[in-house]
C-alpha cells in the first residue's frame, strides 16, 4: 500500500471491523454490529446512533457537512501527482494513481477551499483515506501549502481535517519533503496572523502527525481516532512493551494534552463556528 504505517493502522487497531474482511456489508457497525442503510447513515453523519461509532468519512461528504450549502469552492483541483522515481511495486505507481481517481472522484488525497462555516468564511483542507490510504505526496504537500498561503493573504483561518497513513512511499523524499513545506506554511500562516484548526480524524498517522495536523492553534480529534505517529503492533514491537488498549487514541492523546477537546462529529460543525467566532474570522 502507502506507507509503512497504513498497514498497520488498517488490520491492527479496534476499530477495524474483522466481518468487513469476510464480506460483510461496509455499513455493519463493528462495535456493536448494527446495520444500517446508506441514507441512515448519511442522516446521522456516519456515526452509529446505538454506539456512537464514528465511520469513516469521505472528503466531499466531509466538507459537504461542514460548510454552508453552496459556499465551498475547490481550489487547485487541476494538480496531479509525477511519478519522478518511475515506481514499481506491484503495479506502476502511475496506475496506482489513475486507479484511484477513478475509484474516488478526486485528483489526489486531499480536498481544499474556500467555504463558510455558520456563516463565518474560512479555509478547508479535508483529507481523504480513501485515495492511497490518505498518503501525502507532493500534490498533497503543495495543496496544503497553498490554503495556508491564501489563509494568511486573507489574515483567516484555515480549517484543516486529516485522515491519513502518512508519507506517500512511491515519492520517496520527494514526499518527505512535504513534512518541512507543510510546517513552513503553517509558520507563514501564523505569522499573518491567521489560524489553523486541526481536526484528527480515524485515522491521523506518519507524516502527517509529525507535521501540520499538531500544528493546529486548536487541536481537535474524534472520538476513538488513532492519532500517534507509529501504529501500536509496530511501537509495541520496538518497545517490547505492552501497551495499554487506549493507546495513540484520541482520548488518550485528550488525557495526556495532545489535543484540546474531543468533539463527537455531530457537534464539529457548531464547534468550529464557535472557534471561527472567537478568532474573530469575518462574515
Amino acid at each position: 500500500m502507502s506507507t509503512p504505517d497504513r498497514i498497520d493502522v488498517s488490520i491492527e487497531h479496534k476499530r477495524t471491523d474483522p466481518a468487513q474482511r469476510d464480506g460483510a456489508h461496509p455499513n455493519t457497525c463493528p462495535d456493536c454490529g448494527s446495520h444500517y442503510r446508506d441514507e441512515e447513515l448519511a442522516e446521522h453523519l456516519r456515526v452509529c446512533p446505538q454506539c456512537g461509532h464514528h465511520y469513516p468519512v469521505r472528503a466531499p461528504e466531509r466538507v459537504a457537512q461542514l460548510a454552508d450549502p453552496g459556499t465551498f469552492e475547490e481550489e487547485d483541483a487541476d494538480l496531479r501527482s509525477a511519478d519522478p522515481l518511475e515506481f514499481f511495486d506491484l503495479k506502476p505507481y502511475v496506475e496506482r494513481l489513475a486507479q484511484a481517481e477513478i475509484d474516488t472522484g478526486l485528483g489526489d488525497a486531499i480536498l481544499t477551499g474556500r467555504a463558510a462555516i455558520d456563516g463565518h468564511l474560512c479555509r478547508i483542507a479535508a483529507m481523504d483515506f480513501s485515495f492511497m490510504g490518505g498518503s501525502m505526496g507532493s500534490v498533497v504537500g503543495e495543496r496544503f501549502a497553498r490554503a495556508c498561503e491564501r489563509a494568511a493573504e486573507d489574515h483567516g483561518t484555515l480549517v484543516s481535517v486529516s485522515a491519513s497513513g502518512g508519507a506517500r512511499m512511491q515519492e520517496g523524499i520527494l514526499a518527505l519533503m512535504q513534512l518541512p513545506k507543510t510546517v513552513a506554511g503553517v509558520s507563514e500562516l501564523h505569522e499573518a496572523g491567521g489560524t489553523l484548526i486541526s481536526v484528527l480524524a480515524h485515522p491521523t498517522t506518519g507524516g502527517v502527525t509529525a507535521s501540520f495536523a499538531s500544528l493546529g492553534d486548536v487541536i481537535l480529534a474524534e472520538p476513538g481516532a488513532l492519532t500517534s505517529f507509529a501504529g501500536p503492533r509496530v511501537v509495541a514491537q520496538t518497545t517490547r512493551e505492552k501497551l495499554p488498549d487506549d493507546f495513540g487514541l484520541a482520548e488518550s492523546n485528550y488525557r495526556f494534552g495532545h489535543v484540546d477537546a474531543v468533539v463527537p462529529r455531530g457537534e464539529l460543525r457548531s464547534t468550529l463556528a464557535r472557534l471561527l467566532r472567537l478568532f474573530g474570522t469575518r462574515r
